[in-house]
């Protein structure tokens, strides 16, 4: 039985104006990002609209998200209590068994999926949610919920929290409230109660990649050059000219790949056209906005497996471009949930535990770290830090005994020697 059918039978408070409200699907990032389209080919006969599903219609866009969301659930969510990782108890099964159907790396994976696409994504404490910890999570569409607006004021954080949303089930609205659900919310600048799309910005380089394809789908179509000809001075008619064809096939063989013979009569010949500048323009153009929405989501070209061929990539080269994915793309937004969960969550409840991403086993940073360490160590032994300083760089307890800098024996000062002469 559907979960929200369940639902809807405990609390069926949702009004006609809502229903109505709803009908219309425009929420104002898709508004945003449609009128800054323009409307020169008939979308309607796509078998989708391109520019409101850029995830299922843009190939890079696919392909970019995949890349994030597939690395960002590699890094294990622990939880910890007074610097001890915390491995049993009701909190523990929440994250690491958000539901019979959702796994921990799926929770991580589809949250992130729903933040690079619309900017937002919703956890939902379940039916059967009331009140205190939650037992389950629940990855809510955020396409599908929209926000309760009349009679109620934005600025008042009580109101806001008992905001009503509703989640369109099917035939019906479910109304679930605030205090219900986590919501993951990157910044909007026109509606700060919702989030919105990365891919708002990029609507003209959707847009002109979408036509690009048809372009080139309907040059590959149309590019129907036979590989040979059979020419006459006669005048032939078309019957003859199939009997000729049928000779010729039956002698020879007939034409791979697909291709027909022509024959032409009566001093007619064949003049093959090359490519239009215009139409090598396109593939430019395509290779522009490839980079274009890399460069949005902070993917460098090497990790998704594209190398320019005007300068060729070392090894070495590869490996910077995956640790810089990691420092500078994946590990802020890893921060940023830590720090939604820290005030919507852990902070909410009154926790005296916290969580956070535990990347010690990602390889691409395994070198930054093996660096770090040794640079570490020379300070320690130069005098330059102590133990302790280490250990709080790292958030780490210090030792009783690390404020004490341990002179290494090979290290002689200056002084000494003097004397020794």
């Amino acid at each position: 039985m559907n979960l929200f059918s369940i639902f809807s039978r405990n609390k069926q408070r949702h009004h006609n104006n809502h229903e109505r409200q709803f009908s219309k699907k425009n929420t104002e990032t898709k508004n945003i990002f449609q009128n800054s389209l323009t409307d020169d080919d008939q979308i309607s006969k796509f078998y989708g609209n391109p520019f409101n599903d850029t995830y299922l219609c843009n190939a890079w866009v696919n392909t970019a998200i995949n890349i994030l969301t597939r690395n960002l659930a590699r890094a294990d969510f622990v939880l910890e209590r007074d610097g001890v990782e915390v491995k049993s108890g009701p909190l523990y099964l929440l994250f690491h068994r958000p539901n019979e159907h959702l796994s921990c790396y799926d929770l991580w994976k589809e949250t992130a999926a729903w933040w690079l696409i619309e900017g937002e994504a919703f956890w939902w404490f379940g039916p059967d949610y009331s009140g205190g910890l939650p037992k389950q999570l629940h990855i809510l569409d955020p396409r599908k919920l929209q926000l309760e607006k009349e009679g109620l004021d934005v600025q008042n954080e009580f109101a806001r929290r008992k905001r009503r949303w509703f989640y369109h089930a099917g035939a019906e609205l479910v109304p679930i409230f605030s205090d219900e659900m986590i919501h993951f919310r990157d910044w909007n600048p026109w509606n700060h109660l919702r989030g919105i799309s990365p891919l708002v910005s990029l609507a003209l380089e959707i847009e002109q990649d979408y036509f690009a394809n048809k372009a080139n789908s309907t040059l590959l179509k149309n590019n129907a050059i036979p590989q040979g000809l059979l020419k006459t001075e006669q005048t032939l008619r078309p019957e003859e000219a199939d009997a000729i064809e049928r000779r010729w096939e039956s002698k020879y063989g007939q034409v791979k790949a697909g291709r027909k013979i022509a024959v032409l009569g009566k001093g007619t010949s064949f003049e093959a056209l090359s490519f239009n500048p215009d139409v090598v323009k396109l593939f430019e153009l395509k290779r522009w906005n490839l980079y274009t929405i890399l460069a949005k989501y902070g993917i460098p070209p090497r990790v998704a497996n594209i190398s320019d061929r005007q300068s060729a990539l070392s090894g070495k080269d590869t490996k910077e471009q995956h640790s810089a994915f990691w420092q500078y793309t994946l590990i802020p937004l890893l921060r940023q949930f830590e720090q939604i969960l820290e005030s919507r969550f852990f902070m909410r409840f009154n926790l005296k535990e916290n969580g956070r991403f535990d990347l010690w086993d990602i390889p691409e940073l395994q070198e930054n770290e093996d660096a770090q360490s040794r640079r570490d160590i020379a300070e320690v032994n130069a005098g330059l830090k102590t133990i302790n300083d280490v250990l709080k760089e790292r958030g780490k307890e210090p030792k009783p005994w690390g404020d004490v800098w341990h002179k290494p024996k090979n290290l002689i000062s200056p002084n000494s020697e003097g004397k020794g002469a």
